[in-house]
């Protein structure tokens, strides 16, 4: 039964949409040294939806830039090309994490909010901490669980199952595996590394419950694991996973997180998240 139904989640994973083609041509260009703005510009002229998108995230108040940006020159200049990057990414990825998930007990736009929270959060564990930011880390936040939408069904018809290896103390992620054969966080890794994203990012996603089992230190990894935990731990996309997490003490002590800077961040998270909401439903 397991060996049917990785094979059937594999499937799955290989015929997954990949982040539209505009945009991959216009993440490769950014990774470049000195991209071209007239490059850049071209290529987001061919699409009109994720030029509004980019554009309507730059306005949000989560940048409280005091003055509307309506071109995408003008926001790179105000924003820098690191910022451009991840809302380019956010743009492309907000229409799969905005639908309902059964499977894990999660409404439509819940994993969106979630994934959004983790990502600010992540951002201001960066700054409370003042460790040195890498660029990476925003979008490892954003699909951390992006392996639950090809998970979901999954989890949905073999619900009475998960829901008994809970019952007996185990995680969610655990029960997953042991019923289902992977879990939520090796199916995103998966998927990201089809995508042909960077291997922080997929390693982020891929150790996000267990930093310690990944064998390698990654600021990323642990940075995306306790902001992943803050957020579950104030309410944000619970879900059927439920509250039972707290943050890897060997992923604290490498960061130097002590109880004040969880407390300083989580106070901050709700009002960023609030920031950002709504920014794709007009």
């Amino acid at each position: 039964m397991t060996a049917t139904r990785i094979n059937a989640i594999l499937t799955q994973v290989k015929a997954f949409p990949s982040i539209p083609g505009t945009a991959t041509k216009l993440l490769g260009l950014l990774e470049q040294p000195e991209p071209s703005m007239s490059d850049i510009e071209a290529l987001l002229r061919l699409d009109p939806g994720l030029t509004a998108n980019v554009l309507k995230l730059t306005n949000s108040a989560y940048f409280g830039l005091r003055a509307q940006v309506g071109s995408i020159r003008r926001a790179m200049a105000l924003l820098g090309l690191k910022t451009l990057r991840q809302l380019i990414v956010a743009s492309c990825v907000n229409a799969m994490l905005d639908k309902p998930i059964p499977g894990y007990d999660l409404p439509s736009g819940e994993l969106w909010r979630h994934s959004i929270a983790v990502s600010v959060t992540a951002e201001g564990l960066v700054r409370e901490l003042r460790v040195p930011a890498e660029d990476d880390i925003f979008t490892a936040a954003l699909l951390h669980d992006i392996g639950k939408l090809v998970l979901g069904q999954h989890v949905c018809d073999e619900l009475a199952a998960v829901e008994t290896h809970t019952a007996a103390g185990m995680s969610f992620e655990q029960a997953e595996l042991a019923v289902l054969g992977m879990h939520h966080a090796e199916v995103g890794a998966r998927l990201l590394h089809r995508w042909s994203l960077p291997s922080t990012i997929v390693e982020a996603v891929r150790w996000h419950h267990d930093p310690q089992a990944s064998g390698r230190v990654s600021r990323t990894t642990d940075i995306v694991h306790v902001a992943n935990v803050l957020c579950l731990m104030i309410g944000i996309g619970v879900g059927r996973e439920g509250l039972h997490y707290t943050p890897s003490p060997e992923a604290s002590t490498r960061l130097g997180i002590k109880p004040a800077h969880l407390e300083r961040v989580a106070s901050q998270t709700l009002q960023w998240l609030a920031d950002l909401e709504g920014v794709f439903d007009a």
